[in-house]
């Protein structure tokens, strides 16, 4: 007889939709370097984003289930990119579905998982972890300012609706926002409406987690992330940012293009001085629309400065870049090595966290245009906490003034401004963190070896 303890077996549960997928898969990465047994849970379309990861890591499995329909879906869209962001409320509803499912795999698994890492937006999987009587851990790939913020609108959310400012005061220095600043969560939630009771249930119950993994590192967020620690309980929240340095260039690709636009950028990239470049990039779901597109495109001419701007395919033919001094890219861009190149020195973004956090990695300060949802709180953390950003516009629908625009542009790029120097040195702590003895490696350390301990637990149990 064998008394060969197995490994412990996690199930990762992502929620479909780049900004939250792909760090989560770099976590898993992680976890299954460090021994675990990892079955990751997806439906048919989204099967081919695990492919690098399941090539490279032979213990981790997919596990397939059917994307349950929904009404408001056509039926060929099972990832927010699709649709954009007003996919997200129907797909969470869509995924509930595949609770009886999961439990019945379990069940009848021969190793069945003794724990449950699944992203925020699919807090109602507490209720499955109790269900299969395993903990859940909660994965956030937004920051720990942020966390804080949408747990707090989320048990308040009838108080916050009914003000026009909110402030936080149990927060480090008492932060308030604009009722629109605010998640967006806050702005579209209909109450009564079962499929938003489900979103919220799930974001309160996510408190009742036996633990939560924020995106983020102490050098950026100690403060805020020990607000959450007072809330979850010594030792239940683990700082493990940025995700997308844990694993090195190997061999979780952030996505690969066959276009040539790599190297044709790069090569762009080559000619121009160290630290001249703005990159300007808006995400996967956001589209400016015309006059936005001619505001912006004027704005960035009038600055002098080069640039490098990523436009949608279906937009492309609405700008034209007439000076040379703009690169244009069309779909699909290298963001990771565009901002690691010498001559980008500055991202103008919507500050969503993938793109803050890519860009504080690669040492690029951000001119910040929040938009929706988490951005205003990036926006604010990037600009005032720390210094290593500029506000240059905000809202969805602003027509940037281009005038004000360019001026704004042209003296942020200018020279080694202090907004340069502390993103340089923001690079360096974020790169401190995932080293040997830094703030999150030793985090990971942490929750690699409680998930481990949970198979000892159950098999002496």
């Amino acid at each position: 007889m064998s008394s060969k303890k197995k490994v412990a077996h996690i199930l990762i549960f992502p929620f479909p939709a780049q900004g939250h997928m792909l760090p989560l898969l770099d976590l898993t990465h992680y976890l299954a370097r460090s021994g675990l047994t990892i079955t990751i849970l997806v439906t048919p379309k989204n099967l081919p984003i695990l492919n690098p990861l399941l090539s490279s890591c032979p213990n981790i499995q997919p596990l397939v289930f059917p994307f349950p329909p929904h009404p408001k879906l056509p039926s060929h869209v099972e990832n927010v990119k699709d649709l954009g962001n007003h996919a997200n409320l129907p797909i969470i509803n869509s995924l509930a579905k595949l609770q009886d499912p999961i439990i019945q795999w379990s069940n009848s698994h021969h190793n069945p998982p003794v724990a449950i890492i699944s992203d925020f937006f699919l807090g109602w999987t507490q209720h499955l972890a109790n269900k299969l009587g395993i903990p859940r851990v909660g994965f956030f790939s937004s920051g720990a300012y942020l966390t804080a913020i949408l747990d707090y609108v989320c048990h308040n959310i009838k108080t916050v609706r009914s003000q026009d400012v909110t402030v936080f005061h149990d927060l480090p220095n008492s932060p308030c926002f604009k009722f629109e600043h605010l998640p967006t969560l806050a702005r579209i939630y209909k109450e009564s409406d079962p499929e938003w009771e489900l979103v919220l249930d799930g974001h309160i119950v996510s408190g009742l987690s036996w633990g939560w993994i924020v995106n983020t590192f102490d050098g950026l967020e100690c403060k805020y992330m020990e607000h959450l620690t007072k809330k979850m309980g010594d030792g239940r929240v683990f700082g493990a940012g940025p995700v997308n340095l844990l694993n090195g260039s190997d061999p979780m690709t952030r996505g690969k293009s066959d276009s040539g636009s790599d190297s044709d950028v790069l090569q762009w990239l080559d000619g121009k001085p160290d630290g001249s470049v703005l990159y300007v990039c808006f995400g996967s779901q956001k589209f400016l629309t015309k006059d936005q597109m001619e505001g912006l495109a004027i704005g960035l001419e009038e600055s002098g400065v080069h640039y490098v701007w990523v436009v949608k395919e279906e937009q492309s033919d609405s700008i034209m870049s007439g000076s040379g001094r703009g690169f244009m890219i069309k779909g699909w861009a290298p963001q990771v090595s565009t901002l690691g190149h010498g001559a980008v020195g500055g991202f103008l973004s919507h500050c969503g966290w993938n793109s803050v956090l890519e860009a504080i990695v690669s040492g690029v300060m951000i001119l910040a245009w929040p938009m929706e949802a988490d951005q205003y709180v990036n926006a604010r953390l990037l600009v005032d906490d720390h210094g290593v950003g500029v506000r240059v516009c905000e809202g969805p629908n602003t027509v940037p003034d281009s005038t004000e625009l360019a001026h704004k542009i042209g003296e942020s790029m200018n020279g080694d401004k202090s907004e340069k120097v502390k993103a340089k040195e923001m690079q360096r702590k974020a790169n401190e963190a995932v080293k040997e003895g830094g703030s999150s490696l030793m985090e990971l350390s942490r929750l690699v070896k409680e998930l481990s301990n949970l198979e000892t637990k159950i098999n002496v149990g």
